[in-house]
């Protein structure tokens, strides 16, 4: 493990006098550098395939903030287009893929596992200019989210189609699912191979299931993908994020033998302190509405952050990605407070 790293050390289980940073989403649209690097090169997907713009993309907000991690610039449809569907990303429409498997069949698709190669790539080079108190965080999309695509073939508001469809036909999602996850291991696998020092998987719709499908759905494939990654890295820690999982928090964390747990900003903090495992390490979870507010809001939302878990090891990170319009100056004025 890198001894420098700050965030290693939390995850790891070492409570740090300095509480280490990150955001979600923090390579992204909030950023100048970002905006005018996407105008020189195109769309979204052609900045993810171009491994040397993901680099820099990667390493943009490292450059101007000085964060704790970096973490790839990627998606997590990159799975199911390398499963073989189709992907675009349309302005002002977010991502869609075809053929939607509501309509089709998983076995007609034809794999590309090439198309990951970038991004395998965009590790290397990151990796070989970031500073050794950096951590290089990869991350995949868990599972169950990413099937909600696979079958809508776009982002839904609660996902009913996609539920409705895993009762209907639950010996077809079920099979989804399970080559979803093997997919992820593999995906996970070779980013760590190739110089990632930390996983994430992001679960970003799991708040809508109940009880019986969080468990089948979201907490048994997470599990899986955890074991396989233990066995093949047992160094690596891995950081579970089920946002709006809520009340079903303490059996992720208990079920999927994650090594730190995401809270997002739904979370009360101190109910999630008294309820997790003990020692477990944390992450989050300022609201990203308090960031693009900023003022006296952004100061009292980091202050109860900050205290609410200061009894464990934590990650001051985003409750959720950050918000584009969000200023700079407001993370440099987040920047500042946690770093003084």
């Amino acid at each position: 493990m890198n001894r420098n790293s700050l965030i290693l050390r939390q995850l790891k289980g070492e409570r740090t006098e300095k509480r280490p940073v990150w955001l979600m989403r923090q390579a992204g649209r909030y950023l100048p550098e970002y905006r005018e690097l996407r105008a020189q090169k195109g769309g979204f997907l052609e900045l993810v395939y171009d491994s040397q713009a993901a680099a820099e993309i990667t390493m943009q907000p490292i450059w101007r903030f000085g964060f704790d991690a970096a973490i790839l610039f990627a998606d997590i449809l990159m799975i199911p287009h390398a499963m073989g569907q189709n992907l675009k990303f349309t302005a002002g429409e977010g991502p869609r893929l075809s053929p939607r498997l509501i309509e089709s069949d998983l076995k007609a698709l034809e794999a590309m596992p090439q198309r990951l190669e970038p991004i395998y790539e965009t590790v290397r080079l990151v990796r070989a200019q970031l500073d050794a108190d950096k951590a290089l965080l990869g991350f995949a999309g868990s599972p169950w989210t990413v099937a909600t695509y696979m079958v809508h073939g776009e982002g839904s508001r609660d996902q009913t189609e996609t539920r409705l469809h895993a009762y209907q036909n639950e010996a077809g999602f079920a099979e989804l699912i399970a080559a979803i996850t093997q997919q992820t291991i593999n995906y996970l696998s070779q980013q760590i191979t190739a110089g990632v020092d930390s996983v994430q998987l992001f679960d970003s719709w799991a708040g809508n299931l109940s009880p019986a499908q969080f468990e089948r759905w979201v907490i048994a494939p997470n599990a899986e993908i955890v074991a396989a990654l233990k066995t093949m890295h047992p160094d690596t820690p891995i950081i579970g994020f089920p946002k709006g999982a809520g009340g079903k928090l303490p059996a992720y964390a208990r079920e999927t033998g994650v090594d730190a747990l995401g809270l997002d900003e739904t979370v009360d903090p101190v109910w999630a302190h008294n309820v997790l495992p003990d020692g477990l390490p944390v992450q989050g979870n300022l609201d990203p509405l308090a960031l693009l507010t900023g003022g006296h809001a952004l100061d009292s939302a980091i202050t109860n952050c900050l205290e609410a878990l200061s009894g464990r090891p934590h990650i001051f990170n985003l409750g959720h990605g950050i918000i584009k319009e969000t200023p700079i100056s407001h993370v440099e004025t987040l920047m500042a407070r946690l770093q003084g």
